[in-house]
C-alpha cells in the first residue's frame, strides 16, 4: 500500500493518506504528530516519510470498543447456549479461577490483535491483572481504559483486599506515563460488590479524576433483585451509593425505566449498548435507546467479552445494534446508520475525554480504511456501506496515534500471538477441567 518500501510499522512519522473516500468524496489526510494536521480533497504538498495510496477505501474514524473483558478471548467458544447465570456460575467463574497472569497477557494479546484488524483503536476494558493487559497494550500499539474488576462478594475482608489490588493497578497504570492507557475504576456490578465497595470506587474514581465502568440493570432478574435488597432500582441504588457521575460508563442498560433515565442524563452517565452479548444471553430487552437519545444520555458501543459474543468485530456489533433496535421496538426508524457510527467512534471517545473518533484536523490520527470490495458497492451512502454492508474484515489499514498498526491487512507477530494464545486457552482448559 506505500509507496516506498520503508518499514510503516510503529513509527510516529509525518504519514499522508491518499485516494481515499469520506463521506463517498475523494479526499486526503495528512497526519502529524498523533493528530490529523489537514483533511480535505486536495491538501497542500507535506514532507511525509510515507505516503499510502488508499485505493479508493473509505476512511472512517477508528472504532471505540467501550465495554469488553479482553483476556476473554481464550474462552472463545469454550461454553456457550446456556443461560446467564449458569455460565457464569458453572464455567466461566470456575475456569477464570484458574487463570494465570501469563494467560491473561497472552488473551489481552490475543484480544488487540482481532481489534486492530477488524479496526477498533481504543477500548474500555474491566478484568483481573490488568499490568499484563496495560503490557499488552503497550505493545500492540492500540488505545485503552483499563480497570481491575472489583468483586466482594458482601465480604469487607475480601473489599479490604480488592481495594488494595485496584489501588495499586491504578498507581501502575498512571506509572507507566503512557498516553494511550487510562486507568479506570471498575466494581464489577450492583449485585457482586457491596454498598461500602461502590462507595469507595465511586470516592476513589472521584479523587483520582478517572472513569467508572459498571455492569448496569443487564437481566430483568438483577432489577428485581435489587429492589428486593434494597427497595430501590439499580440506577437509583447506584446513584444512591455515589456511583452515578459524568465519569460513570454504565455497559448494558437494557432494564431502564423511564426514572433510570433521566437519573441517567441528570448525572451525565455513558451508557453502552451489547446488542450481540445480550441477544445471544437472552437478556429479554434492548436498550431503549430512542428514549436515552431523547434524554441527552450519550450512547456508546460495545461488543462485551468474546467468550458470550463470540467476537470483538464492531462492525457486526454496529450492524445487530441496529437491528436488534429496530426489531425489538417495532420501529424501522429507530437508531438509523449515522447514530450507530457515532456511538461506535465518537461516542465513544468522547466519554473517555479522548479528542479523537472523528475525522477532522486537530483530532487524534486514530483511523481506519474500509477497503473496495464487492459489499461496499455501490457507495450512496458511507454510513449505511459501514453499518449494514461491511464487515470488520473489509478493514485494510488500522492507524492509532498517528503509527499505523495494520497495512494492507498485515499486522507484525500476527501469526505468534494466535499460535500462543491457542496454546494457552487449551491448556487453561485442561487446567479447569482437572487435567
Amino acid at each position: 500500500m506505500t509507496e516506498n518500501d520503508t518499514d510503516i510499522f510503529g513509527k510516529k512519522v509525518p504519514i499522508l493518506i491518499r485516494n481515499v473516500r469520506i463521506n463517498g468524496k475523494s479526499s486526503e489526510i495528512y497526519i502529524e504528530d498523533g493528530n490529523i494536521k489537514e483533511i480535505g480533497e486536495k491538501v497542500k504538498e507535506h514532507d511525509a516519510e510515507f505516503i499510502i495510496d488508499g485505493d479508493k477505501a473509505t476512511a472512517l474514524p477508528g472504532m471505540a470498543n467501550m465495554h469488553t473483558h479482553s483476556p476473554m478471548t481464550l474462552l472463545r467458544g469454550y461454553a456457550d447456549d446456556m443461560q446467564l447465570f449458569e455460565w457464569l456460575s458453572t464455567k466461566i467463574w470456575p475456569t477464570e479461577a484458574h487463570l494465570t497472569p501469563e494467560d491473561i497477557y497472552w488473551g489481552a494479546k490475543l484480544a488487540c490483535l482481532e481489534m486492530i484488524r477488524t479496526g477498533t483503536t481504543l477500548f474500555n476494558d474491566m478484568y483481573f491483572s490488568m499490568d499484563k493487559v496495560a503490557d499488552a497494550v503497550e505493545e500492540s500499539g492500540i488505545r485503552a481504559c483499563i480497570a481491575y474488576c472489583m468483586i466482594d462478594g458482601n465480604d469487607h475482608a475480601k473489599f479490604e483486599s480488592e481495594a488494595k489490588v485496584m489501588t495499586e493497578t491504578v498507581k501502575n497504570i498512571k506509572a507507566r506515563n503512557n498516553p494511550r492507557i487510562i486507568p479506570a475504576v471498575s466494581p464489577h456490578a450492583p449485585y457482586t460488590v457491596s454498598e461500602e465497595g461502590l462507595r469507595w470506587c465511586a470516592e476513589f474514581s472521584d479523587k483520582e479524576n478517572i472513569p467508572l465502568h459498571i455492569h448496569v440493570s443487564e437481566t430483568e432478574q438483577e432489577v428485581k433483585d435489587c429492589v428486593e435488597a434494597h427497595g430501590m432500582r439499580p440506577p437509583k441504588w447506584l446513584d444512591f451509593c455515589g456511583v452515578l457521575s459524568p465519569r460513570c460508563i454504565a455497559a448494558h442498560s437494557c432494564w431502564l425505566d423511564s426514572d433510570d433515565i433521566a437519573l441517567y442524563a441528570k448525572r451525565g452517565v455513558t451508557a453502552v449498548h451489547n446488542p450481540i452479548s445480550n441477544m445471544k444471553l437472552a437478556g429479554n430487552r434492548a436498550m431503549p435507546y430512542s428514549e436515552l437519545k431523547k434524554a441527552g444520555v450519550n450512547v456508546t458501543i460495545g461488543t462485551d467479552g468474546a467468550s458470550s459474543n463470540n467476537d470483538l468485530d464492531m462492525f457486526s456489533e454496529m450492524k445487530t445494534a441496529a437491528i436488534l433496535q429496530k426489531f425489538f421496538w417495532n420501529d424501522p426508524t429507530v437508531m438509523p446508520a449515522s447514530d450507530v457510527l457515532n456511538a461506535a467512534t465518537a461516542n465513544g471517545y468522547e466519554a473517555l475525554g479522548i479528542k479523537g473518533g472523528v475525522l477532522e484536523a486537530g483530532y487524534a490520527a486514530d483511523l481506519i480504511l474500509v477497503g473496495r470490495n464487492p459489499m461496499n458497492v455501490p457507495l450512496f451512502n458511507s454510513d449505511s456501506n459501514s453499518v449494514y454492508a461491511a464487515s470488520g474484515l473489509a478493514v485494510t489499514t488500522t492507524i492509532c496515534d498517528g503509527v499505523v498498526l495494520m497495512s494492507d491487512g498485515f499486522i507484525p507477530g500476527a501469526e505468534e500471538i494466535m499460535d500462543t494464545g491457542e496454546k494457552h486457552a487449551f491448556d487453561l482448559a485442561k487446567r479447569a477441567a482437572g487435567n
